[in-house]
């Protein structure tokens, strides 16, 4: 009797059921139908799940120059990143950053200052450089420094991992160094240039030369000394003005009066354009063809002739930050900015 009774609520049971089913059937069909109308599609389809699309105009950091410190003891009156905060990322959160831009397709970094010597007595730096060629395994790394505080210590302890050092230098004339602000106390600048080149000799470091051309070295002829120490490269660039890094109400450096001509750096290149290991890079070239990155992992862009910040890559991740970041990536290609820059491709015959 009880099972009789349960047969009449069953059957109108199944009968929603089936009801519900066509209801849902027919709400389906009806938001196919307006999607089709709004945007005009002839056929529906399942989505298809793909790997996200990168946009092949987006810019890869491929070298990176990480300035991770604006404390100098040298007082260059040119310098164009300057003392204007004392901050350092702890060294933890420096790798961090590192890791991220080798993930986005870095293959060379560059540490500078600042003086990147003068943290830690060269510690900090040496332990980034480690990092970047033992655990990132990047193709390149070097620095760029005054030189005034490297010791021979430092490559016993890091420069087996460092492919290029590069030592600014502006003139071979102690006095012309001294006017530019190239120098501390009695320390004599070329002397060290050349027993730096000595140790990148003796520990298997390619050897680079920065020089920045101003109205104290313009008519300067370095022909003889630089076939003499024989760098991989002589960067030889422009006096360049940045607005409140050494010009400006806000600035720590008024650079006005170390400022050339485009027609003196000319001349400065041609008398010294027999040279092979030249690289010249004149203000135009030097501008927007960097990629920078401030001692908050900020890109700096210096298209407006100041440098203004993105965002850190450590909040915000590299491919948004480098939206901001103003690099011209043909002008890098077009200076050179890529070259063999491996010390296992070098044949460094010293």
């Amino acid at each position: 009797m009880m099972s009789l009774c349960f047969l009449p609520i069953m059957v109108m049971l199944k009968v929603v059921r089936n009801n519900m089913t066509f209801l849902l059937e027919c709400m389906k069909m009806l938001s196919s139908w307006c999607w089709l109308e709004v945007f005009g599609a002839k056929k529906v389809s399942s989505p298809k799940i793909n790997a996200p699309q990168k946009d092949p105009g987006r810019v890869k950091p491929i070298s990176v120059n990480y300035h991770f410190t604006r404390q100098c003891n040298y007082k260059c009156g040119f310098c164009f990143h300057t003392a204007k905060t004392s901050f350092v990322l702890p060294v933890g959160e420096a790798k961090k950053g590192l890791a991220m831009l080798k993930d986005a397709g870095m293959q060379k970094i560059n540490f500078s200052g600042g003086e990147p010597f003068m943290q830690d007595r060269g510690n900090f730096v040496g332990k980034l450089v480690v990092y970047c060629k033992k655990d990132l395994k990047l193709p390149s790394v070097s620095i760029v420094s005054n030189g005034s505080l490297i010791t021979e210590k430092w490559f016993k302890s890091y420069g087996e991992h460092l492919d290029i050092l590069a030592v600014s230098c502006d003139s071979f004339n102690e006095d012309v160094n001294k006017l530019i602000g190239r120098g501390q106390g009695q320390k004599n600048h070329v002397e060290k240039l050349m027993k730096i080149r000595q140790w990148c000799c003796d520990y298997n470091v390619a050897f680079k030369i920065n020089s920045v051309i101003n109205s104290y070295n313009v008519d300067e002829d370095m022909r003889e000394e630089i076939t003499m120490i024989s760098p991989i490269r002589w960067k030889v660039f422009q006096c360049l003005i940045i607005d409140g890094e050494n010009s400006g109400e806000e600035a720590l450096r008024q650079a006005e009066t170390f400022v050339i001509t485009d027609d003196e750096f000319k001349g400065f290149l041609d008398r010294h354009k027999d040279i092979k290991c030249l690289v010249p890079e004149s203000n135009q070239q030097m501008r927007d063809s960097y990629l920078i990155l401030d001692e908050y992992m900020r890109f700096l862009d210096c298209r407006n002739g100041r440098k203004d910040p993105s965002r850190s890559i450590l909040d915000v991740g590299v491919e948004n930050a480098i939206m901001f970041s103003g690099f011209d990536e043909k002008m890098f290609f077009k200076r050179g900015g890529k070259y063999v820059w491996s010390k296992a491709d070098l044949r460094l015959d010293w």
